[in-house]
């Protein structure tokens, strides 16, 4: 019999939990629960005799990989996967999965959330502006991306988007504009959301060069991940650009020298949450229970991001 884990150090929502444990019995399986824990030695026993693990922010690196012997496959439950170490994963002959979708709608209404708030000057009492009319660029167009021109578009935002990956009559598809250099994105648009991974190639491409061509009033909002912003580049676009806000749900490194500076400029979320709502939490984690079924008893490896 197939053995599921669930290794979660911040446990899923208990309806999520219920419904992942039918699944995986419902095909057979047997499921195993780590939750809460605090030592990484607990996660590795606990994975020693997994056929399968689901993870959430729970780091898989070559020590998990080494330790879990009857590992075939391990699916992070969200979109972002740079808690697997890959090259690891692919030296075991490990299969490594995410869950792109699932979180969208929750990343989605973040982002947009976010953008009001800073548009409303952080709710101070004084007088902002409205999103209607106001131009946002989607710097990469995934399930989030498409999440967030629905959103946008209601409130009268006109949408751009840039993916080098994305054909251009699907981005068109949707009613929204597409550019063909990311240069042409920033220039034109007051708003500017990221929606890419961290990858060798997007580390720190968010630099200043790029982020100074905005427009005046510009707001970058990142409900992607830090590595991508070159913080260097950021500090010098907030000193030489009184009107340059920063919203974000992860925190910057130099959070401190941007609070002690650019007050009223800026928000963080206390911790990563654009996928912290209880019908994410389930969507996630129902998927990654579906895709271990079907991976073994099917032999689907639709959404491997270690091919």
């Amino acid at each position: 019999m197939k053995k599921i884990l669930v290794a979660t150090e911040k446990p899923f929502a208990k309806a999520a939990v219920e419904g992942i444990k039918k699944i995986v019995e419902g095909a057979g399986f047997e499921m195993a629960l780590l939750e809460n824990y605090t030592q990484k030695t607990e996660f590795t026993a606990a994975a020693a005799d997994a056929d399968a693990i689901i993870i959430r922010s729970d780091i898989v690196d070559a020590d998990v990989l080494e330790a879990a012997l009857k590992l075939k496959i391990v699916v992070r439950a969200g979109a972002g996967y740079d808690n697997i170490d890959l090259a690891a994963a692919t030296a075991k002959k490990v299969v490594a999965m995410n869950t792109p979708g699932q979180n969208s709608n929750a990343v989605a209404e973040l982002a947009v959330g976010m953008m009001v708030y800073a548009a409303r000057n952080n709710f101070n009492g004084s007088s902002g502006t409205e999103l209607k009319g106001k131009k946002l660029g989607l710097h990469a167009f995934g399930y989030v991306g498409k999440a967030v021109a629905t959103i946008a578009r209601g409130f009268g935002m006109d949408v751009y988007a840039f993916d080098p990956f994305v054909d251009k009559k699907t981005i068109e598809a949707e009613g929204i504009h597409c550019v063909e250099t990311v240069e042409e994105l920033y220039k034109t648009c007051q708003y500017v959301s990221l929606h890419m991974p961290a990858t060798a190639q997007t580390k720190k491409s968010i630099n200043f060069n790029l982020l100074s061509l905005m427009p005046k009033g510009a707001t970058l909002v990142n409900t992607a991940r830090k590595e991508v912003i070159d913080e260097e580049g950021l500090l010098q676009m907030y000193a030489e650009r009184a009107d340059f806000k920063y919203v974000s749900d992860v925190e910057p490194d130099c959070k401190g020298l941007i609070a002690e500076k650019f007050s009223g400029r800026f928000y963080f979320t206390p911790k990563k949450m654009g996928a912290q709502t209880s019908e994410a939490n389930n969507n996630a984690g129902l998927a990654a229970a579906r895709q271990i079924v079907d991976f073994f008893t099917k032999n689907d490896s639709t959404f491997q991001v270690n091919k």
